[in-house]
């Protein structure tokens, strides 16, 4: 897939509105406890320092429902963002008013500004008109480089995208690149892992079995509607304890012989509540079986992630999406509302 890139703007002393991931978990201390999202925007911000741009971010922090919720601001991030770089990010006290208009005016070339969670203002989530126009107002052009929310309908996603010159990032690109290539040219048999609790995955379901050999499905997933009718499907497998916290040690063993004979791997979501040592089984041996397998091996969603971080094979992974649903429906669609949005480009 052919996206417009930043690489292809000149962007000296131009000002450029700059969509990343920062939805990021905080400590009891309310510091960043993972700096990974903050990180994969690295190269892009270091691009536009160099291109000598004006910097405005934007990005939201967990689901503060259109409040501003004191515990949610990404002061924290913007502290952590600027240790990371070496130099100053500021943060604007607000997602847009008046105190954020005289911050962009007072912007340098190659200077950061980062704006409150936009997740504060209910316009971001409704994919408000005058939101998108406003924010993009500001700027000359727009780069998302936000893939793990690129399958939202948010002002930031698609709104904005509708009045600028807008391209991807280079986290963006690379993700696009990578689920392309899988999508394209997969080492065969694909074996796709599903669990969680999230019931948008249902669908992704549905729409992967023709492309899938096999799905494998556990977590609170397998209770919802729709998943124990195409568990009846001949690629669809998966069963869950009577307590419903972790997957049948029938399941496990039917897995892992699965898993075993695996060309590509796409696995999002736990087999069950991991956290909780009791529970944990059916997802460490299913991550076992992962990494021992010799497959192209590809996760996404942060609870997968720390749950092989937690069992120490995460760095045995060959590719780690940011985002676990993004993911999915990009496999599932072949791309995202986000994609679309710049597909217009320059």
């Amino acid at each position: 897939m052919k996206l417009p890139s930043i690489k292809d703007l000149d962007l000296t002393n131009k000002t450029v509105l700059l969509r990343a991931d920062y939805d990021v978990p905080l400590d009891q201390d309310g510091r960043v406890a993972d700096a990974t999202r903050i990180e994969d925007s690295l190269p892009t911000i270091k691009h536009l320092i160099s291109q000598k741009a004006k910097i405005i971010i934007i990005a939201h922090l967990d689901r503060p429902g259109g409040k501003v919720v004191k515990g949610l601001s990404l002061k924290p991030v913007a502290e952590k963002l600027s240790l990371l770089l070496d130099r100053d990010v500021s943060l604007s006290a607000e997602v847009l008013g008046k105190k954020t208009e005289q911050a962009v005016k007072e912007l340098k070339q190659g200077r950061i500004l980062l704006l409150e969670n936009l997740r504060f203002d209910p316009r971001e989530e409704r994919n408000d008109k005058g939101f998108a126009q406003k924010l993009a107002s500001l700027v000359n052009f727009y780069i998302n480089d936000a893939f793990a929310v690129s399958h939202r309908r948010h002002a930031s996603i698609v709104g904005v995208p509708r009045y600028l010159p807008s391209v991807a990032g280079l986290d963006l690109l690379k993700e696009v690149d990578t689920l392309s290539n899988i999508l394209q040219k997969p080492r065969r048999p694909v074996v796709v892992i599903l669990g969680g609790i999230k019931r948008s995955k249902v669908e992704a379901v549905r729409k992967m079995v023709g492309w899938a050999d096999d799905i494998l499905v556990g977590g609170k997933l397998v209770l919802y509607d729709g998943i124990p009718q195409l568990i009846d499907h001949e690629k669809v497998s998966g069963h869950l304890k009577r307590d419903g916290e972790d997957i049948t040690m029938k399941s496990v063993k039917e897995f892992e012989k699965i898993i075993a004979k695996a060309g590509t791997i796409i696995w999002s979501g736990p087999m069950g509540a991991y956290e909780k040592e009791e529970f944990s089984r059916g997802t460490r041996r299913v991550a076992q079986a992962v990494v021992d397998s010799g497959a192209y091996t590809v996760i996404g969603g942060g609870d997968t992630e720390a749950a092989l971080t937690k069992f120490g094979l995460v760095d045995k992974i060959d590719y780690i999406s940011s985002g676990g649903g993004a993911m999915l429906f990009f496999l599932a669609e072949k791309t995202l509302p986000g994609i679309e949005a710049i597909k217009g480009g320059l």
